[in-house]
């Protein structure tokens, strides 16, 4: 699997604190062995033709990907659940 990022998710995940930015590590790690672990709460966002998806950090953050074939994942975006309604 290759992931790839945005500039846009880049300066999210830099701007974070460092408390969240540790629970977004630890986080990735289990996205990378298997993006629907239960923990991370794996979704399609609506509406469900755009191929948007997040997954969770905690009860308050959360990463917006997309999927550009079988084998990459590029990261739009992290931070609230409300960061959706900006992409």
């Amino acid at each position: 699997m290759i992931i790839t990022e945005t500039e846009r998710f880049r300066k999210s995940l830099n701007s974070l604190d460092k408390n969240i930015r540790k629970k977004a590590k630890k986080q990735f790690l289990l996205f990378l062995e298997n993006i629907f672990h239960p923990s991370l709460h794996t979704e399609k966002l609506e509406p469900k033709c755009r191929n948007i998806w997040s997954f969770r950090i905690d009860k308050h953050y959360r990463v917006i990907f997309t999927t550009q074939n079988n084998e990459t994942i590029l990261l739009l975006d992290i931070g609230s659940h409300d960061i959706y309604k900006s992409l």
